[in-house]
């Protein structure tokens, strides 16, 4: 009994307490009162794309609406062909067909919420990515009618991880409270990457962990992830997402 009472005080303390106080912050923030009083316009974060006519590849993220907002972000990726005037933009739904191309401004804000870039690649290095990147979002296996489950996946989160793990040399990380991230089919699933060096290990998306070069240390709980980054280092705070230890960040 000891070791159960103390296991549910540090989920308490870990995930509930974080979590919690990241709620009453949202709370007190001004939102749009449904989707239809939304804001959904460019937010102005990229550059007309006729402005380079270099290649680019983008991972963005904002807060999503109503009280999912304050645990998680919606993820979504913006490609740039060398030449092209225009952007194109991949997210996934939980309307219709759940993968929508060109569906909102490439930097388009969320329920009102202001995006940011999580990662990007530009130049020759984007332009031999592309195929790969092509290749990832048309073989997504969560891609018909019925495949989008909000929590705890495959989500619009879910779609993201999964291009982004398919082209491993893209880098970048996926943000903690970007709930939906860790879904993998089945009850168990245990995987190590050679390219990133990062174990990853989850039980039906719900409870698991990642140890690595480049997730460093994290913990996850019910879609929640409490961690420390330690190649750019920062805590990893459930539902907050990101304290950088550096002022870089």
């Amino acid at each position: 009994m000891r070791f159960v009472a103390r296991f549910l005080l540090a989920i308490g303390i870990i995930f509930l307490l974080p979590a919690l106080a990241t709620a009453g912050w949202w709370k007190l923030q001004e939102h749009p009162s449904s989707w239809r009083s939304a804001d959904w316009t460019g937010s102005g974060l990229l550059k007309p794309a006729s402005a380079d006519s270099d290649a680019a590849i983008y991972v963005l993220g904002a807060r999503t609406g109503g009280l999912k907002g304050a645990f998680s972000l919606h993820c979504w990726i913006v490609l740039k062909r060398k030449g092209a005037d225009e952007y194109e933009r991949f997210d996934k739904v939980g309307w219709g067909l759940p993968i929508r191309k060109n569906a909102y401004a490439a930097d388009g804000r969320w329920y009102s919420n202001m995006p940011v870039i999580i990662h990007e690649v530009h130049g020759a290095a984007a332009e031999k990515l592309m195929p790969e990147v092509d290749a990832a979002i048309a073989s997504y296996p969560y891609a018909k009618r019925g495949d989008y489950h909000i929590w705890p996946g495959p989500n619009s989160n879910s779609f993201v991880a999964y291009v982004m793990r398919s082209v491993p040399a893209f880098g970048g990380q996926m943000p903690p409270n970007a709930v939906g991230r860790d879904f993998a089919p089945g009850i168990v699933s245990l995987d190590w990457s050679g390219q990133t060096k990062d174990l990853h290990a989850t039980f039906g998306g719900l409870f698991g962990f990642a140890l690595g070069a480049t997730s460093g240390f994290e913990i996850h709980f019910l879609g929640l992830v409490a961690g420390l980054d330690l190649f750019n280092p920062a805590f990893k705070i459930p539902a907050y997402g990101r304290l950088s230890l550096t002022s870089a960040d």
